[in-house]
């Protein structure tokens, strides 16, 4: 990140005090719309108010850096923009020539940071967005630092715990989308304090590792819809249609409860013709006849197994 000190103070009364082209005040003092070019190759046009830089303005350093927003008593104070020289740039509030307040940071690497900011630094609540990865830290800041309660999301999970000097700590969880969940805990073990200890000199320190402790399902809320009955399996429909067509004794066909009347009387013989149909029939069985289709308007359509049936005794 590029930091930049405030802008040369154009103090009246100096020796130098670089070229001024734009209204003043019955004092002789800058105030108004102004456009001035400072000694050190600094330019500045917008307004004044007793000599100093108050209200709107553009301020363009010679290294190539540029803000434009508010300004208050020569200082950036209000809503600002900061183009800096590598090409990153902070939107945001601006308070005695600090970021201060919610601003947006834009980082050469496509990296950005919303959220919070306190005396220049990242502080409070914010989210950054690291662009190489497509992760999000989102969570809270100490001066500058991601510190407190956060969560780190990922393309297909995320972390949900809190941070220490950047580094997540403690007891936390990963969320993963296949739909399951890891707990456990981040913390530095003794062996690696008692290093850290010794290696204390060349400023090594140890990176806590997490320790998981158990899986469990993502609570999940679905809707509950009303279960409808199974449709009635009946096997065997064909067959016991086809007995109930060739008659059993004592009773009579019943018709398909979806036939028509007149069908239903074609589908019920009376029981003599039953009778000479089982004396016709013989020793053929009434396994040769069966329903072989019904159609979508009910009809029924009978088939012969056995050629041998039109050679039956008339």
């Amino acid at each position: 990140m590029s930091d930049l000190g405030s802008e040369e103070l154009e103090e009246e009364g100096e020796a130098d005090l670089g070229e001024y082209e734009g209204e003043r005040n019955e004092a002789g003092e800058r105030h108004g719309h102004g456009r001035a070019r400072l000694p050190n190759g600094d330019t500045y046009e917008g307004s004044y108010e007793h000599g100093k830089r108050h209200g709107q303005g553009i301020y363009k350093f010679k290294n190539g850096a540029r803000y434009s927003g508010e300004y208050f008593k020569n200082k950036k104070h209000g809503q600002g923009t900061f183009i800096y020289p590598d090409g990153s740039k902070y939107e945001g509030e601006w308070v005695d020539d600090l970021r201060h307040g919610h601003g947006v940071y834009y980082y050469v690497n496509n990296d950005t940071y919303t959220g919070e900011w306190f005396a220049h630094q990242r502080h409070g609540q914010g989210t950054y967005f690291y662009a190489e990865t497509g992760s999000k830290y989102v969570g809270t800041w100490v001066n500058g630092q991601q510190e407190g309660a956060a969560e780190l999301l990922h393309l297909n999970h995320r972390y949900q715990g809190k941070f220490l000097n950047k580094n997540p700590m403690g007891p936390g969880k990963y969320v993963f989308d296949i739909g399951c969940e890891q707990h456990g805990e981040y913390r530095v073990t003794d062996m690696e304090r008692v290093e850290e200890e010794e290696e204390e000199e060349s400023l090594i320190t140890a990176l806590p590792k997490w320790k998981a402790t158990k899986i469990t399902e993502l609570a999940l809320w679905t809707p509950t819809l009303a279960e409808e009955p199974p449709p009635a399996d009946v096997p065997g429909q064909e067959e016991t249609l086809a007995a109930e067509a060739l008659g059993e004794a004592g009773e009579e066909a019943q018709p398909p409860t979806d036939l028509s009347d007149a069908e239903a009387d074609f589908m019920r013989p009376g029981e003599e013709d039953a009778d000479n149909f089982r004396e016709e029939s013989g020793d053929y069985g009434r396994e040769e006849f069966r329903f072989d289709n019904i159609d979508q308007q009910g009809n029924v359509t009978f088939e012969e197994d056995d050629p041998r049936q039109s050679d039956a005794p008339d």
